[in-house]
């Protein structure tokens, strides 16, 4: 007997697939909406996949009145930095218009249960050893703030129309499918992780080290890695929460431990074994020093801790990543 009936919106997408995965492992029955500009037709599986662009009112129309979606779980979202910075408007339409039309439809048809995908970006050039979740938010791109939009959308709507929402800033989603089966495919791809597998396997000739005077340990970017099956897992515990009646929260997710980009390329050299060629370019714009996160708000309230280390986020990614260089 299906948990329950819910709407994945991005679900072909990196994140996306593996939540569409999880959930049904878990025991749910799952629709999938995506306009593919990102993600892949043949990432989702054990779901039905609509291809439809989130902003198109008329196909969440008919899919909102073919089925009685139980929750909505967003993570259709532009999101690479530089790009918000240089492409604004793009971002603004995508990530916070288009959700606008998704919550207009969820209200017409009664669907109150949101779990949403927001982003550490919302912080900022944050300086706390770990960052919890009353810290102040002052994003410093338009990604940031496109995701910091709608979490104060939600909150509106939280307290007008009884929208009952759970938002989850992560931080760096690394990783794969332990089994293989799912990974990151972003075209062009921009994640610290994959772009050191791809030089570490010969699909990539070097990587690029932006930016190495920051004020850090090693002048060196610092983040938080979250394994991608970690994310998922407190994804569902979220909306097992808002299901069961509980009222919705904001949670940060990480590992709560902070690694500069020199001892992540260091992982992948330990993990792959194989070198890896790196050059040094000026910083990118909209990047912070230092994001890491406090989890324990997560850890007590869901019961939520994780599993994964980042030498395994490394591995299971590598796995990913030699099938795709052999085949």
């Amino acid at each position: 007997m299906s948990k329950g009936e819910i709407l994945v919106v991005g679900g072909a997408g990196y994140i996306g697939s593996h939540m569409v995965e999880h959930l049904y492992r878990s025991g749910y029955r799952v629709t999938v909406l995506d306009n593919l500009s990102t993600g892949h037709a043949d990432a989702v599986v054990n779901a039905e996949l609509v291809v439809a662009d989130l902003g198109d009112r008329e196909t969440l129309g008919r899919l909102f009145r073919s089925k009685a979606f139980d929750a909505v779980m967003h993570f259709a979202a532009l999101s690479e930095v530089g790009a918000s910075v240089t492409q604004p408007e793009a971002y603004y339409q995508n990530n916070v218009a288009k959700t606008l039309a998704l919550l207009a439809e969820m209200r017409c048809h009664g669907v109150d249960t949101f779990v949403f995908s927001s982003t550490a970006a919302v912080y900022g050039d944050a300086h706390e050893s770990a960052i919890g979740e009353s810290s102040g938010t002052s994003p410093i791109n338009p990604y940031g703030w496109s995701k910091r939009f709608i979490e104060q959308i939600l909150r509106d709507y939280a307290h007008s129309y009884a929208l009952r929402p759970m938002i989850f800033r992560y931080f760096n989603a690394a990783g794969a499918d332990p089994e293989g089966r799912l990974g990151e495919r972003h075209d062009p791809e921009t994640h610290l992780i994959p772009l050191l597998l791809q030089a570490a396997s010969g699909r990539r000739a070097d990587f690029t080290l932006f930016g190495s005077d920051y004020l850090t340990q090693d002048g060196s970017c610092v983040r938080d890695f979250i394994h991608v099956d970690d994310l998922c897992r407190a994804h569902r515990l979220g909306l097992e929460a808002l299901l069961r009646g509980e009222p919705g929260d904001v949670f940060n997710l990480g590992s709560g431990v902070g690694y500069s980009v020199l001892q992540v390329i260091e992982s992948v050299r330990r993990v792959t074994g194989c070198d890896v060629a790196v050059k040094t370019a000026d910083r990118r714009p909209g990047d912070p020093a230092y994001l890491v996160a406090d989890v324990t708000k997560v850890e007590r309230a869901l019961g939520w801790r994780p599993h994964y280390s980042l030498d395994e986020m490394v591995a299971h990614a590598w796995r990913f990543e030699t099938d795709r260089a052999q085949g």
